[in-house]
C-alpha cells in the first residue's frame, strides 16, 4: 500500500504491531506460523505437534503443545513491517500475556470457531478496552466441520457488541473468505457481500459527521476515503472488526495480512500509551509522541533469564529512535548503558539491527540493570516517567519450597528471584511467622511449570509443601502458674521458684511483662532470665506448637537460693510457670481469617457463596463489576482455601479470580482445636 506521507511519518505509516491473544486451543501459534509463511518470513509452516513453530520454541512448550510465553516475531509485507506478539492462552499465565498489550497498537483476540467465546477471550476484550487499544477479533479454524459461523458471529454480537462486524466472510462452507469492506458484490456463506459491506461503511462513516451526509445522499461512500473515519472508529472502540482464518489450510491468511498493513492503526494512529511524570499522587500524565526525531522514551514488557546467554530485555520504541550505539537509562538509574547489540526477535532467533523507530519490538542483551515494566530513554531528565501500571491479578496460590540440599537456601532465593523477574504475577516471599520461603503463582499450572524451569533450566532441585497456616495460641481467662526448679548434680547446684499470673489482652495486643516481686524473693537481675523464660514459650506454643500472642504475664513472687541461684535456673523455672499458667487459663489456637474478594461471572454467585458458606465462610456482600460479572466479599479461615482456585474455576467455568488480604484472627473450633493439639503431641512423642 503506498505510504500517504514521506519522510519520518512515512516511516511509521510502515509499522503495524499487534498481540494474538485469547483462549488456548484457539490456534494462535498455528496462525503466527501461517502469517510468517504467506509473507515469506519461514520456507515452511511448522507444527505444533512436532514441535517446530517458530513461536512455541521453549523446551516445555513442545513438550506441553502449549504457549507457556509471549513470543515476539516480525515479518514484512507489502513494504510495512509487521511486529507481532504470541501469547499464552491459559489464565494461569496471564503475567505473559497481558504485559503483551503494552506493546501494541492492536489487540487480536483469536477464538476457534469449534469451541466458539470462552471465558480467556471475554477477558482479554476488557484488558484491552482497558487499556484503550484497537481490537479486532479473529475468527480461527472456520473450516471446522459443523460449525455455524454465522451462529458464532450473532454470538460475537450479542457478547461483546453490535459494534463487532466482519471486514470479510466466509464462503464456500470456510473454504476461502469474501473482502467486504472495499468490495460490495458478490455472494457469501452469509448471504449477500452488499448487506454486510453496508453495515460496515455505516458504522465507520457515524464518526464522521461530513461523511454521514454523503452518505446519505450518495448512497455510499468509497472505502478507500475512510482511512481516517476508519481509525477513529478503530481508536474509539467504535468499530471491532471480525476476520475468519483457518490457520490449517490458509483460507483467510494473505486476507489478513492485507488488513493489518491497510486498516489497522500505525504508530501514529493508536491511542498513544499511557505515560506518567512523577511518582506516587504527584504523578501527572504524558504522552510520548510517535516522532523518530525526539529523545527516546521505550518501555519493557518482557524480561527473560537465561542461565547461559544472560537477561534479555525486550523492549517496544514509543519516542525517538535506538540505535546500536545509543546510550539509554534504566529509570531513575544513574549510569546509561551502551546498547552495543540490538536484536529484532524471531522466536528464539535474534536478528540483528542498527536502529529502532517508534512502533519497533526490539531486544538488548545482557545488561543487569534492565528489568521488566523499565522505561528506558536517552535524557536523564526523563528519569522518573514510567507507564500507568497494568492490574495485573493477584498471585494468591502458595506453595512452600525449600531446596534438596542444606545450605542451598541461598542459591534457591537467588534463582526464584531470576523467575520472578521474568513473571510479573510470580511472587516469592519470606514467611517469618512460619520460616518458610513461600512460592505465589496464579495457580497450580502455573507454578508447576516454575518448578519445572527451576528442574530442567537451572538444574536445582527443590522440595514442596502446601504452606503451613500461621496459628497462634493464646489464653482467654486469668490463670497463675507456679515452679519450683532444683537441680543438684554433684557440683553447683540450680534453684530457682517462680510464681506468675496470666491474664488475656484484647486480640492484637501483643505481649506485656509486669515485675510486681516485693521484698527481694526474686533478686532484680533474675528477673529478665524470668522473662527469657517466658518469651522462650511465646516462640514455641504451649498446647500446639504455635506461636503464643495477646497475653500480659506478671511475676509477683519466688524464692531463690544465695549459692545455687543463676540465670539458667530462673529462664526454667519461669518458662515452666508459664506453661503452666497457660494450661489453666482456657488456652485457645487462634487461626488467621482473610478477606476474600471473588470476581464471578452472575450465574455462578449462588455456587460461590454456597461454597464460600460450606467452608466456615461469611459473605459480607456481593456488588456488580458490569459485563455480567459480580464481586462476592466474604471472610473464610484461610486453612480452608487449599486448592481454592480449582474449585472456583469448576464453579466458574474459569472465569473466576479472587484476591486475599489478612483480616483477622479467631478461635478454631473445638474440634480443629483436637486435631492440632493431637499433632502437636504426637510430634513431641516423635522427638522424645
Amino acid at each position: 500500500m503506498p505510504s500517504r506521507s514521506s519522510g519520518p511519518a512515512a516511516e511509521l505509516e510502515a509499522v503495524r504491531t499487534l498481540a494474538l491473544v485469547g483462549p488456548a486451543a484457539a490456534g494462535k501459534s498455528s496462525l503466527a506460523e501461517a502469517l510468517l509463511f504467506k509473507a515469506g518470513a519461514i520456507g515452511a509452516c511448522g507444527s505444533i505437534e512436532r514441535g517446530s513453530t517458530v513461536s512455541d520454541y521453549d523446551p516445555l512448550e513442545r513438550r506441553m503443545q502449549h504457549s507457556l510465553n509471549a513470543s515476539v516475531m516480525h515479518l514484512k509485507h507489502a513494504n510495512t513491517r509487521i511486529h507481532f506478539i504470541d501469547t499464552p492462552g491459559g489464565p494461569d499465565f496471564l503475567g505473559q500475556s497481558l504485559p503483551a498489550l503494552e506493546a501494541v497498537e492492536t489487540a487480536a483476540v483469536v477464538i476457534n470457531a469449534a469451541t466458539g467465546i470462552e471465558p480467556m477471550a471475554v477477558r482479554m476484550m476488557a484488558y484491552a478496552a482497558s487499556r484503550h487499544l484497537a481490537r479486532m477479533i479473529i475468527v480461527n479454524k472456520i473450516d471446522a466441520q459443523g460449525v455455524s459461523l454465522a451462529g458464532l458471529l450473532a454470538d460475537i454480537q450479542a457478547t461483546f457488541g453490535r459494534e463487532c462486524l466482519p471486514l470479510n466472510v466466509p464462503d464456500r462452507v470456510g473454504k476461502r473468505v469474501v473482502d467486504c469492506f472495499f468490495n460490495r458484490f458478490g455472494q457469501s456463506d452469509f448471504g449477500p457481500v452488499e448487506a454486510a459491506h453496508r453495515a460496515l461503511v455505516e458504522q465507520v462513516v457515524e464518526v464522521d459527521p461530513d461523511f454521514v451526509d454523503r452518505y446519505l445522499e450518495e448512497g455510499d461512500v468509497d472505502p478507500s476515503e475512510l482511512h481516517a473515519p476508519l481509525e477513529q472508529a478503530l481508536r474509539e472502540g467504535h468499530l471491532i472488526p471480525v476476520c475468519f482464518v483457518s490457520s490449517r489450510s490458509g483460507a483467510g491468511v494473505a486476507e489478513l495480512l492485507d488488513i493489518i498493513v491497510k486498516l489497522l492503526p500505525d504508530p501514529s494512529e493508536g491511542n498513544p500509551p499511557e505515560f506518567l511524570l512523577g511518582e506516587g499522587a504527584d504523578a501527572k500524565p504524558m504522552q510520548a509522541r510517535p516522532d523518530p526525531s525526539l529523545h527516546a522514551l521505550a518501555h519493557v514488557f518482557k524480561v527473560t533469564v537465561d542461565p547461559y546467554v544472560g537477561k534479555l530485555g525486550v523492549f517496544r520504541v514509543h519516542q525517538g529512535t535506538v540505535t546500536s550505539d545509543s546510550l539509554l537509562y534504566v529509570g531513575d538509574g544513574r549510569k546509561p548503558f551502551k546498547v552495543g547489540h540490538l536484536f529484532m526477535l524471531q522466536g528464539k532467533d535474534h536478528v540483528e539491527v542498527s536502529r529502532a523507530v517508534p512502533g519497533d519490538i526490539v531486544a538488548v542483551a545482557k545488561v543487569d540493570e534492565i528489568h521488566f515494566d523499565a522505561v528506558l530513554h536517552d535524557a536523564a531528565e526523563d528519569s522518573h516517567i514510567h507507564l500507568a501500571p497494568l492490574a495485573f491479578p493477584v498471585p494468591v496460590h502458595g506453595l512452600a519450597v525449600e531446596p534438596k540440599r542444606h545450605g542451598d537456601e541461598q542459591r534457591a532465593w537467588e534463582i526464584l528471584g531470576k523467575l520472578a523477574a521474568e513473571d510479573p504475577c510470580l511472587r516469592i516471599e519470606h514467611a517469618a511467622a512460619t520460616n518458610e520461603t513461600v512460592l505465589y503463582g496464579l495457580g497450580e499450572l502455573h507454578l508447576r511449570i516454575v518448578l519445572e524451569r527451576l528442574r530442567e533450566v537451572y538444574r536445582f532441585e527443590v522440595q514442596t509443601r502446601a504452606p503451613r497456616i500461621a496459628y497462634r495460641e493464646t489464653v482467654t481467662a486469668p490463670a497463675a502458674g507456679h515452679h519450683r526448679h532444683k537441680k543438684q548434680t554433684g557440683g553447683a547446684g540450680q534453684f530457682a521458684e517462680v510464681f506468675l499470673r496470666v491474664e488475656p489482652l484484647a486480640r492484637g495486643g501483643g505481649f506485656e511483662f509486669a515485675d510486681e516481686v516485693r521484698g527481694g524473693a526474686i533478686p532484680g537481675q533474675f528477673i529478665p532470665a524470668v522473662e527469657k523464660g517466658v518469651r522462650e514459650v511465646l516462640a514455641v506454643g504451649a498446647i500446639a506448637g504455635y506461636p503464643v500472642v495477646d497475653v500480659r504475664v506478671v511475676v509477683h513472687d519466688g524464692k531463690h537460693h544465695s549459692v545455687d541461684s543463676k540465670d539458667i535456673a530462673f529462664a526454667t523455672a519461669g518458662r515452666k510457670a508459664f506453661m503452666a499458667a497457660i494450661r489453666e487459663a482456657r488456652p485457645v489456637v487462634l487461626e488467621p481469617i482473610v478477606q476474600i474478594e471473588i470476581a464471578v461471572p452472575e450465574h455462578a454467585v449462588g455456587d460461590v457463596t454456597n461454597d464460600l458458606s460450606s467452608r466456615r465462610g461469611l459473605v459480607t456482600g456481593t456488588a456488580p463489576l458490569g459485563a455480567g460479572t459480580v464481586n462476592v466479599a466474604g471472610q473464610v479461615p484461610e486453612a480452608e482455601l487449599a486448592n481454592y482456585q480449582s474449585r472456583l474455576n469448576a464453579m466458574t467455568s474459569g472465569q473466576g479470580r479472587y484476591t486475599l488480604a489478612l483480616s483477622h484472627y479467631e478461635a478454631v473450633p473445638p474440634a480443629v482445636q483436637q486435631a492440632l493439639m493431637g499433632q502437636y503431641r504426637v510430634r513431641e512423642e516423635d522427638q522424645a
